[in-house]
């Protein structure tokens, strides 16, 4: 059976996340970032990615392998190319500065290409390329990480999850926005159906000892989307992401040594200005013209509505910002335990059990 769950206020929540952070050891200017991205998640219905990873990211900073205060570069080598060395800080903090950074060189070249070089877990990345969309811009990310994923044709971690965003605005309707992991299912989606019990779909995942499994309890390695595609799509994520900013991270990994276990990500993000093309608006009317025309399609279920990237996470985003977040008991209390453990008080609107 599902975990019981508990409406938590969106508001409630950040002040929750940021909290906790400025009390792990962050800055508040970083800390909120993190919370924002966090909740973000969760507020478009993407939990795997909110704040239930918050206790791996404190695990990460007392592992030393995040760091709460990071000393950040940003070295423009061209007028539209920029490297950010992330210095181990969260994903949040690195990729927002990256796509900032991108969208202010592309007002001037066009197009810009940001990369980050050696941050950890970067959340759920159509919170940036959402970003560029909101200053009528395109944004397009692409993350590498740690092998956790099979590789077509062998029974181990060979590459990462690794996402892949595209996010363009739009006029009638919403921002159309892609964000999508290349294998069948993410680690983090494997967990909740371990916490609910639910199966996992077949040709998921796969055992420690390379076996399928639909078990949740059982699934240790993700398979990759569409076989072939996915991991090639994850392969070439890393050699545009990891081999631009000369941080390697799937050939030291399968090197054996400890370091190149070590968590740590890379990532790319893109902003393209629009108006370097045609009238914004113009674009924009593109767009609403191919949203309805996909809508307008024969549908299977003729009960059922045929939507565009992003849309259902729109709809959830609006729910929950008025509704509050459906959080599930056992990690609201994980929360406030890990909280009132930095010395955090828990605002009002946050119930633990």
């Amino acid at each position: 059976m599902p975990a019981p769950r508990t409406i938590v206020p969106d508001k409630a929540l950040r002040t929750l996340v940021s909290d906790i952070f400025v009390a792990a050891g962050t800055s508040r200017e970083h800390a909120d970032t993190i919370a924002d991205v966090l909740v973000w998640a969760n507020l478009r219905g993407v939990d795997s990615h909110g704040v239930s990873r918050i206790p791996r990211y404190l695990e990460l900073f007392e592992k030393g392998e995040a760091n709460p205060r990071p000393q950040i570069a940003v070295d423009e080598l061209r007028s539209a190319v920029a490297v950010i060395d992330a210095d181990s800080a969260p994903g949040p903090v690195a990729l927002s500065m990256a796509m900032h950074q991108a969208v202010s060189m592309a007002r001037s070249s066009g197009i810009a290409w940001v990369a980050v070089r050696g941050t950890v877990h970067t959340g759920a990345i159509g919170y940036y390329t959402e970003c560029a969309a909101q200053y009528g811009m395109a944004g397009l990310g692409i993350v590498a990480g740690v092998p956790n994923m099979a590789y077509t044709g062998s029974t181990g971690a060979g590459v990462a999850t690794s996402p892949l965003s595209v996010a363009v605005p739009a006029g009638r309707h919403p921002i159309v926005l892609l964000d999508m992991a290349t294998a069948v299912i993410a680690l983090g989606r494997i967990a909740q159906h371990r916490s609910s019990g639910r199966p996992l779909p077949e040709g998921a995942a796969l055992t420690k000892d390379g076996r399928p499994t639909t078990d949740p309890a059982e699934a240790a390695v993700p398979l990759p989307m569409g076989g072939a595609k996915g991991a090639g799509m994850s392969l070439v994520f890393e050699l545009l992401t990891s081999g631009l900013t000369a941080n390697p991270i799937v050939s030291p990994f399968h090197s054996g040594s400890p370091e190149g276990r070590r968590h740590r990500q890379n990532a790319a993000l893109l902003a393209v200005d629009i108006s370097a093309f045609l009238p914004v608006d113009q674009f924009r009317g593109i767009v609403d013209e191919t949203v309805d025309a996909i809508k307008r399609l024969p549908a299977n279920d003729p009960s059922a509505e045929i939507l565009v990237p992003g849309e259902r996470g729109t709809r959830t985003f609006a729910d929950r910002l008025t509704g509050g977040i459906p959080l599930p008991v056992p990690m609201v209390n994980k929360l406030c335990d890990q909280a009132a453990a930095l010395g955090v008080a828990i605002p009002d609107g946050v119930r633990p059990a």
